[in-house]
Formats: structure tokens, sequence, C-alpha cells
């Protein structure tokens, strides 16, 4: 009975056919919008070739030395300590951890855990985290998030900048987008008192969508930015559209999307692979769960991620530690969990958003993330910025705990490449 139900979801090759008659009517408004925006910027093969050519080091460094030229001062220390080999390596990590052990412990790299940290969102806390690094032996995270307004630190040098610190200490970024859902793009909803608007609303209404596939362009031609944050439907398709058309565009999904089951998983990926290309690539390259997910929907999701191809494109992100006010119940750290999950699950990225909650907690002023979303130059009046600093080597200290505690356990890490 049940095998019979199953033959039932079977989608006949018919359903694919008029998908595609939307897809390729030259008179469907939805898909002429979307290639009018692309338009603005050239063919795909052009797109392409703008933001290979903004993403150079030396361009990106002009450009540093054009609207922030203090920043190339710490630019050319973090090369210079990479050319050195200053910072500790993860075999060295090893024998650090494990001491004689480490040369007879046989690591689990198929499952190695990428170090993420969230959300890094000045050019000085990247040399602060160096510095650290460097002088305590531990390890750069592999994968940055930044949530900061991007016009601001475009006109300040902050992403430029970035854009070359990454590229000089051998790690993956994500960039957040103005067209984000908080910049009023919904007309109805203001603050608090309209929160329970957002539930379900949040993103890019009506033709913000397509304002944000416009922003994206705009940044990746001029800055090489390749990674950004995705929060709405809309804005997810639009972006498996413009890969699939031959815009080398990634992104990954936001806590913020809600994915808290396999079902809504099943979804995302089923989109992806509709979408892919040729070769089988997705611009999906993140998959950032609700908070609420457990262990066993990772599990489950695995399996499908990999019969769908994706198991080695598509990061399973999972928070292990949140920022102590205003998103989740405290105490929040799913470390133990990770430690669990980290020996069988393949491509998962331990994301910290805040220091280990018995450290942040205490702090005078602890982490929020309410504080994404404040001006720099507000910041900068409160006398807040040390403060926010601290919260982010705080998140620094509980992302090099959880490498600790994995490589104590025989479990691979991916950590930045801060190698010559």
């Amino acid at each position: 009975m049940t095998q019979d139900l199953r033959e039932l979801l079977k989608i006949p090759a018919t359903r694919l056919d008029e998908i595609n008659a939307v897809l390729l009517n030259p008179d469907e408004q939805v898909i002429n919008d979307f290639l009018e925006v692309v338009a603005k910027y050239g063919t795909p093969e052009e797109i392409n070739a703008k933001a290979n050519e903004a993403r150079k080091l030396e361009n990106l460094l002009a450009k540093v030395a054009e609207v922030k030229p203090e920043y190339l001062e710490g630019l050319k220390w973090l090369q210079e300590q990479r050319d050195a080999g200053a910072f500790i390596t993860v075999d060295a990590y090893k024998e650090k951890v494990l001491s004689a052990k480490a040369n007879s412990t046989e690591f689990k790299d198929d499952f190695a855990v990428t170090l993420e940290i969230s959300a890094c969102q000045y050019f000085p806390w990247l040399i602060t985290a160096a510095k650290r690094s460097i002088d305590e032996g531990k390890l750069m995270p592999g994968r940055f998030i930044r949530v900061r307004n991007m016009k601001e630190q475009e006109d300040d040098g902050d992403l430029v900048a970035f854009a070359a610190g990454m590229q000089i200490v051998g790690a993956t970024y994500v960039e957040t987008l103005d067209t984000k859902g908080t910049d009023g793009s919904n007309i109805h909803l203001g603050g608090p008192e309209t929160i329970t608007g957002y539930f379900g609303g949040i993103g890019q209404p009506n033709s913000h969508a397509l304002k944000w596939i416009d922003e994206f362009l705009y940044y990746y031609t001029r800055y090489g930015v390749k990674q950004v944050l995705n929060i709405n439907p809309g804005t997810i398709f639009l972006a498996y559209m413009l890969h699939k058309i031959g815009v080398d565009n990634e992104f990954k999904i936001s806590v913020f999307m809600g994915n808290d089951n396999p079902y809504g998983a099943l979804w995302t990926l089923l989109g992806a692979k509709l979408f892919a290309r040729e070769d089988g690539t997705t611009p999906l390259i993140g998959f950032n769960w609700g908070n609420s997910t457990n262990n066993k929907t990772m599990e489950i999701t695995a399996q499908f991620r990999k019969e769908l191809g994706f198991e080695d494109i598509v990061r399973f992100e999972h928070h292990i530690t949140e920022t102590f006010k205003h998103i989740v119940i405290q105490p929040y750290n799913r470390r133990d969990e990770l430690l669990e999950l980290a020996d069988h699950v393949a491509n998962i990225s331990a994301k910290h958003e805040g220091g280990d909650p018995e450290v942040d907690g205490a702090r005078e002023h602890p982490s929020d993330i309410l504080e994404y979303f404040r001006a720099k130059d507000e910041i900068n009046e409160a006398g807040d910025m040390d403060a926010l600093e601290i919260n982010f080597m705080d998140k620094f200290e509980a992302l090099n705990k959880t490498a600790w505690q994995l490589t104590e356990r025989g479990l691979s890490v991916i950590a930045a490449d801060v190698h010559k």
C-alpha cells in the first residue's frame, strides 16, 4: 500500500514542459522584468568578466588606496604575516591539542567542519582577530559573515578592504545586501510595535526582489562580491535563475528564512536541482538552519542532499552560539550536538554568532542582534565600538573552543588558509 502511494508522487514529464512554457514565453512579464535588470550590466559573460577583474587583489588594493588609504597598512601587515608563516597551521594546531597522539589519530577529513563567525562588521576587527591568532596560536575562521549596511561600508572603505583581507587570509565571506526587509520595503511595518507583520512577510515585497538582484549585480561587478545572504523565496528563485543563465553568483540562505524541517529543506533543494546548470552546480552554497533544528533533521536532509548531488556544494550552516540578546532564549550553546553530528554528516559549518553564553552574558555590554542594524556614526557617538569589538572577539574565542573540542575527538576543521 505504501509503495502504491509513493508512485502517486511521481511528477509527469509533461509538468516540466508546462513550466518551461512559462519560463520561455517571450511575453511573460515576471521573466522579462528579471532579464531587463540583468541586461543593465551586460551579458552573463561580460558580467562575470567585470567581477573577476574587480576581484583581483591588486585592483582591490588600488580601490583601498583611493577610499581608505590608512587600511593599506593593515592589509600589508596581514600579507607579511601570512608570507612569514606567522599563523598556526592546522597540522600544528592538531599537535597543540593532541600532542604525540596527533600523528596516530586518523582525522575524518571527509567530514571536516568549517569554522564560521558572524558578524565581522568592521575591517579592523579582522586585524584584531589575526593578531590574537598569531599571539596565542589560535585558528582564524574559514568563513566570515557580514551584516553591515552596504552603502555605508562602501563609502567608508570597509567593503573593499574586507574583500582584500579575505583573499589574503584565504577565507570565504558573505555580505548582506541593503534590500533585506529592514529597508522600508514594507511601508506598513516599523519597529517592534509592528513585529507580527514580519511573520511570513520578511524580505523583498513587490518590486524589491528585482532591486535585490540589481543591488547584487552592482557589488558583484564593482567589487567582485560573490556570496550574499538570501532570506526570501522570491530572491532565492531569482538567484537560481541568475546562475542558470550564466552569472557565477552564490548565496547562503539566512536563519531568518526559517528552514527548520526536512520538508522545507527538500522544497528548497528541489528548486536548486531544477535550476542547476548542466554541470550540476547551483548558486546555493550555504543553507542556514533555523535555531529550532535538531540533529535528526540534518541527518534526514543529508540523505537527499547527497542523492541530489549537492553534498559537496550545499553547506549546512548551523548556529552553535547566538548573540546574547534579542534572538533566542539563553543560554544557547549547540556545541555538544555538533560534536555528535560532525563524524557522519558532511559539509557542516559551525556558525558562531555569539560568545559562549556564560562569557557573553557576563559582559557589561552583551552581544545583541539589533546592533547589526545600527549606523557606524551612531555607534561611535554612543562610544560603543570597543564593546562591539569585545563581543566579536568573544565569538572568536567560542569558535576556537569548538575547534579545540572537534580536534580532541579526531574531527577535522576548515580554518582560514593563512599560508603562502
